[in-house]
């Protein structure tokens, strides 16, 4: 029994240009061939195939083959490190629809970085595109910090900030800043990484400053820097 390379690649369930590069690699021996100058397969040929269509389909590279059958050691190591890979591809994937789910079940949350898992339909848009420039700047421990921050219920005066004209008079600015203030430091008290110094750091990178200053018009931008002085200026026990 002898088989064409067009007829080993169909018993093998491949292709003719998948058999060409195996044998070009020096995976798959080249055969004798017939007095005509056809290749004449038999059947080690197609064992041979598909032994290495076996491990290709089980994600080893074909290029990682010869050194698997160096050794039952290598073959071994080889076979652990793609059953680890695959783990950390499946989990990726099942934190994947836990998200998906999750923006289903809230379409807000495809606005927002991972780890948010409440209903955040009353945040901003403002607060979610922040959310985003966070993120990136950020460490896990400080965007924890922020997530769990913002499950909580807005207070009335954020909706009041986040209303804020451009325009807004002198009085307005200051009342709102001083009603933010106590927020702020119950926020800090509830959070205390968001003060640790990393935290800072990064909240001074530039990405995070040109997103405040584009996203805030200039009154909002006047509040925020009343609220730091503020916090600066009132010690913890007067607030």
């Amino acid at each position: 029994m002898a088989w064409s390379t067009r007829e080993l690649a169909e018993l093998a369930g491949t292709t003719l240009k998948t058999v060409r590069y195996y044998h070009q690699i020096g995976l798959l021996d080249e055969p004798e061939r017939r007095a005509n100058g056809y290749k004449r397969y038999r059947v080690k040929h197609l064992i041979r195939l598909l032994r290495i269509r076996r491990l290709v389909d089980l994600g080893v590279p074909a290029s990682d083959i010869p050194a698997m059958e160096e050794s039952d050691e290598n073959a071994e190591q080889a076979l652990r490190a793609l059953d680890a890979e695959l783990k950390a591809s499946i989990e990726r994937q099942q934190r994947m629809r836990k998200e998906l789910a999750l923006i289903l079940q809230h379409r807000s949350h495809v606005d927002l970085p991972p780890g948010f898992d409440g209903n955040t339909a009353d945040m901003s848009d403002v607060e979610r595109s922040l959310m985003m420039v966070f993120s990136r700047a950020l460490d896990a421990t400080a965007m924890t910090a922020l997530r769990e921050l913002h499950s909580a219920p807005r207070p009335p005066v954020q909706a009041e900030f986040d209303a804020l004209p451009a325009d807004a008079d002198e009085a307005r600015r200051q009342r709102l800043a001083e009603d933010l203030v106590p927020i702020a430091r119950r926020q800090f008290e509830a959070q205390p990484s968001l003060k640790d110094a990393t935290t800072w750091e990064a909240l001074t990178k530039p990405v995070v400053l040109h997103g405040v200053v584009e996203l805030f018009n200039p009154a909002q931008l006047d509040v925020l820097q009343r609220v730091n002085t503020l916090l600066e200026l009132t010690p913890p026990e007067e607030v």
